[in-house]
């Protein structure tokens, strides 16, 4: 099954906004994982899948992390959020979320459930 669908112009161009606007929790993960730097690991950033723009995707491990806000606790946002989810699994892929307090107070715990979810034995 295709991983990739049609990403609209805006779309495209909203993820390169989000690339160079991260928060500080997408920050605190980018820089734990970028360059390989986790089990040598290849994350990508706001990347393009089935339509969707995900957080972080690591395309080998057909892995999509997420981080949100408390506004995704609410309603109209956990329901699209479940939805998305239900859509990007049945393509494939394992989404896993954190809370964006999550990261910044524990990066390496959440740098450790990302390698245990993968299969890699945790630092």
């Amino acid at each position: 099954m295709p991983s990739h669908h049609p990403v609209s112009p805006e779309r495209r161009k909203n993820a390169r906004r989000m690339r160079k606007g991260m928060t500080d929790a997408e920050l605190a993960f980018w820089n734990a994982v970028r360059a390989h730097r986790l089990e040598n690991l290849h994350f990508r950033r706001q990347m393009p899948i089935l339509g969707y723009v995900v957080d972080f995707a690591c395309p080998e491990k057909r892995l999509i992390v997420e981080f949100n806000g408390c506004h995704h606790a609410l309603d109209p946002l956990a329901d699209a959020d479940r939805h998305r989810d239900r859509a990007l699994a049945r393509a494939g892929w394992t989404v896993l979320r954190f809370w964006n307090h999550e990261v910044l107070e524990d990066c390496a715990g959440v740098c450790r459930h990302v390698l245990i979810t993968v299969g890699i034995p945790a630092f």
